[in-house]
């Protein structure tokens, strides 16, 4: 029964395809060549096929061999790449970092993010994606995401580290030819209560769903990103609250305007979120970075 092809003969291969003879592949490899010539005849007796054809000067694949080498050569790759996330990993370096970015964080927040973080930690693998209310706090929980930015409440929760991000404001928003742009301000719960609220749905998978600024029998359409929330305010479909990090190219554009509500929603703290066992050097330089952008922010714009 043929075994597993071991790895050297797999670089032994690669190398005789690579240099084109195997006393070159033996010199590449730093190896005698009749090392090189015992590893492929060794080989090619176990798995009972030729894997190169010797006949002419330079020592060419057969079809089997190619498919051997084309099959060997993903081994290979993923093997170094495994030792490369091990030695990392053994270094405090994560080979993979995986953030949730609350809906309410603007785009504008996050890719200088990345970018900054790209080119500091270039072999560190960056998974992100969007959450919404107690979805963030979910995933960070089932250990879905290793650290959660821009949460708002978060319930206590032993081995986990909290620490203030960000200030949140909003602003309530309508198209400029909607009905409540000419309404007198401030605006009161029976106005509100006529007009469809657009709401971005709680990802939690699990926990109770949580919901911001809604009112009892108000009817609503329901769309599960911040993005879309606010093109169907621009499109007049509806009205809402929406983060002001989020609006403020499109209030001055004037394709949304802000109104005062009565009950103005005011702002809100929120927080990074990640577990206390966690030591990746990876995943503090993105807290400090993140800590150091906010502190460079400038304060939320008077509601």
């Amino acid at each position: 029964m043929t075994g597993p092809i071991r790895l050297d003969a797999l670089e032994t291969i690669d190398a005789i395809d690579r240099y084109g003879s195997f006393a070159a592949a033996a010199a590449a490899l730093y190896r005698v060549p009749s090392a090189v010539s015992y590893t492929i005849s060794q080989l090619e007796s176990e798995l009972g096929v030729a894997l190169f054809d010797r006949s002419g000067h330079r020592a060419v694949l057969t079809p089997a061999g190619r498919l051997v080498l084309d099959e060997g050569r993903r081994i290979l790759t993923a093997t170094r790449a495994l030792g490369v996330a091990a030695r990392r990993l053994g270094d405090d370096w994560e080979p993979e970092l995986r953030v949730a970015f609350d809906a309410t964080v603007a785009p504008g927040r996050i890719w200088p993010l990345v970018a900054a973080f790209q080119v500091a930690h270039p072999r560190t693998d960056l998974v992100a994606c969007e959450e919404v209310l107690a979805g963030s706090w979910e995933a960070l929980i089932d250990g879905r995401v290793d650290l959660a930015v821009g949460v708002t409440d978060p319930p206590a929760h032993g081995g986990i580290r909290r620490v203030a991000f960000d200030t949140l404001d909003f602003v309530f928003c309508c198209a400029p030819d909607h009905a409540l742009a000419a309404a007198s301000q401030p605006l009161s719960d029976d106005q509100l209560l006529a007009h469809r609220a657009l709401v971005v749905a709680d990802s939690a998978r699990r926990f109770n769903e949580r919901s911001g600024n809604l009112l009892d029998g108000q009817p609503r359409l329901t769309v599960s990103t911040m993005r879309a929330k606010i093109e169907a305010i621009e499109a007049g479909l509806g009205v809402g609250y929406c983060p002001s990090a989020w609006v403020s190219e499109a209030l001055g554009a004037g394709r949304l305007v802000a109104r005062r509500t009565a009950r103005q929603s005011p702002p809100r703290p929120t927080y990074l979120l990640w577990h206390e066992r966690e030591t990746g050097r990876a995943l503090h330089w993105l807290i400090e970075r993140l800590l150091a952008d906010a502190r460079r922010a400038p304060p939320p714009a008077a509601g």
